[in-house]
């Protein structure tokens, strides 16, 4: 059900109304805008559109059609995702995830064998499910924005045709994703000349953008940029229809919403499970809170403690979650209170609990960029979304010059069989036609006597709650402020491989306690990266915004 918003603003038509709205609710309120962004470009995108008296909203949708063009490993117009909104104090959640083709099957990907095929979920355009991310940003604009459509794409726009200079960490990014392509692909086509230091233009993206701006959605899954997309698709072998973009719908969702410590955490519900999993991870930490008592943060035991509260919300999730559009899942059932009691209960507080007796509980890669925005009326959006793997699929829709998700590899291509990230899943979460692929991503927004108290958010497919999960008890159970909080030492364990914890080459744990880890019976692998943090923080009139020095982001408050 969607709420809408109210106001005693004088009534008028709908885009007078939301700017009087706006004006007339939160005139009360006189703080900082904010933003924390992914990289330099779109962090300066945000700015300049809050300062043209834009809301939020308004910064989102320009903040994310600038990543389409700065941030090619994440940023998108061909893949979708999900935004987190504090509109006049009332939350909203918009659902623009990708949703599998209409011939899509189960068996897909499975040879005549039934065995998984290699790479066929995650390399070219039949990895690709329908993109959400244009659908996404005009529906969250018709509903809240301030300022012009048009005004929110000319910065995407003008980097475009102008050219972004390239960062180092995006070269390497490319170089990585090119050896794992091995040529399938058309990618290196386009972006294999870029350059650190350099300046990347992209004007069949400009022209992709400029017939977005001039005509919404109808300028990308209609026309000429549906007969693109099309096209690829034919040339190489992939699913997706003019039909499926025709068919192609957001759906605005409850958030989830949860007392916690005195703040009121809003975030995302099914079909992600990050919201689930975030809030189950705070509860059982609450529920074991002796065992933590007097415990350093990333001790061993502290890690161990962690690790053991992980491992069963992983277990839980393989399960029973999926699209809701789909199976029905017991989210009200793994959310009470008494089952994660009763979870928490089962932690081994001295060892490893054998993987073989985490079963689940009920008895019925860069791949993703985050970012944050408060504006001056308190107003905040919360947006995760995705191309799912670095750079997606790999695949350029020719003469658009945008990249397609590989995102169809997050269902369960085969139930019981490792994806991109290690992950199992079961039935709920099998490919089917129209549905969409379960979720890590978690825009979180925490409040606190009804004002925005922390925007929070992630990259990092299945290390993104339990990143978010580290990041909010750092900042708040050790009173960290935000920037130590982002910048601390990461951990990651998600019930398999058996007894594993994954590390990141940015932070590590000490000599010590990864010796007295192991003496336990825990083994260590590297993840290579683990997230991307953007958050804000509000107190009083003050803000602080904070990008992971892991990234390339930009953290920016503006008087």
């Amino acid at each position: 059900m969607t709420r809408m918003p109210t106001s005693r603003c004088p009534a008028g038509a709908r885009a007078t109304f939301l700017l009087v709205a706006a004006s007339c609710a939160l005139a009360a309120y006189a703080g900082p805008a904010a933003v924390a962004a992914p990289d330099r470009d779109s962090a300066n995108t945000a700015a300049e559109i809050l300062r043209a008296g834009g809301n939020a909203v308004d910064a989102a949708v320009a903040v994310a059609f600038t990543l389409a063009v700065t941030y090619p490993d994440a940023g998108n117009l061909g893949g979708g995702g999900f935004a987190t909104v504090l509109l006049r104090g009332k939350p909203y959640f918009l659902d623009y995830r990708e949703t599998a083709p209409a011939s899509a099957s189960a068996n897909m990907y499975l040879d005549g064998a039934g065995a998984v095929i290699e790479d066929a979920s995650t390399i070219g355009a039949n990895a690709a499910g329908v993109p959400g991310t244009v659908e996404g940003f005009w529906q969250l604009h018709k509903r809240f924005g301030r300022l012009p459509w048009k005004r929110t794409l000319a910065p995407a726009i003008r980097l475009a045709h102008a050219g972004f200079v390239v960062d180092a960490q995006l070269t390497r990014n490319r170089n990585q994703r090119l050896k794992e392509l091995h040529g399938r692909t058309n990618f290196a086509e386009y972006f294999g000349a870029m350059a650190t230091g350099e300046s990347h233009r992209q004007p069949e993206l400009e022209a992709t953008l400029r017939r977005i701006a001039a005509a919404g959605p109808d300028g990308f899954y209609k026309g000429r940029t549906a007969a693109l997309i099309v096209a690829e698709m034919r040339r190489t072998h992939g699913s997706i229809t003019a039909a499926d973009l025709a068919a192609y719908r957001v759906v605005w969702r409850e958030p989830l919403e949860v007392e916690w410590q005195g703040y009121r955490i809003v975030t995302a519900p099914l079909p992600s499970s990050g919201g689930i999993a975030l809030l189950s991870l705070l509860t059982m930490k609450a529920d074991i809170a002796p065992a933590f008592q007097g415990v350093a943060h990333n001790s061993p035991q502290y890690v161990h403690l962690l690790a053991e509260i992980e491992k069963r919300v992983f277990a839980d999730r393989a399960e029973y979650l999926g699209d809701p559009g789909f199976s029905s899942a017991p989210v009200a059932e793994l959310l009470s209170p008494a089952y994660l009691a009763r979870r928490a209960q089962e932690v081994n507080i001295d060892r490893p609990t054998p993987t073989k007796d985490v079963t689940p509980g009920i008895t019925v890669h860069h791949n993703t960029t985050h970012y944050s925005i408060v504006d001056r009326w308190g107003n905040a959006v919360s947006n995760t979304y995705t191309l799912n793997d670095d750079f997606g699929s790999g695949e350029v829709v020719r003469g658009a010059g945008f990249l397609l998700n590989n995102e169809m590899d997050d269902f369960s291509v085969k139930p019981g069989t490792p994806n991109l990230y290690g992950v199992v899943g079961a039935d709920a979460n099998a490919i089917a036609p129209g549905k969409r692929p379960l979720s890590s991503m978690t825009p979180t927004i925490l409040m606190r006597d009804g004002k925005v108290a922390l925007v929070i958010g992630t990259p990092g497919g299945s290390r993104i709650f339990t990143s978010v999960f580290q990041v909010v008890t750092n900042w708040h159970d050790f009173d960290m402020p935000l920037a130590k909080a982002v910048a601390a030492t990461r951990i990651h364990h998600q019930l398999l491989p058996a007894d594993t914890i994954f590390q990141e080459p940015y932070s590590q744990l000490d000599q010590p306690t990864l010796e007295a880890l192991g003496a336990r019976g825990y083994r260590f692998e590297s993840q290579g990266w683990n997230g991307d943090i953007a958050a804000i923080e509000i107190r009083g009139e003050s803000a602080v915004a904070v990008a992971d020095p892991r990234g390339r982001g930009v953290g920016r408050v503006l008087e």
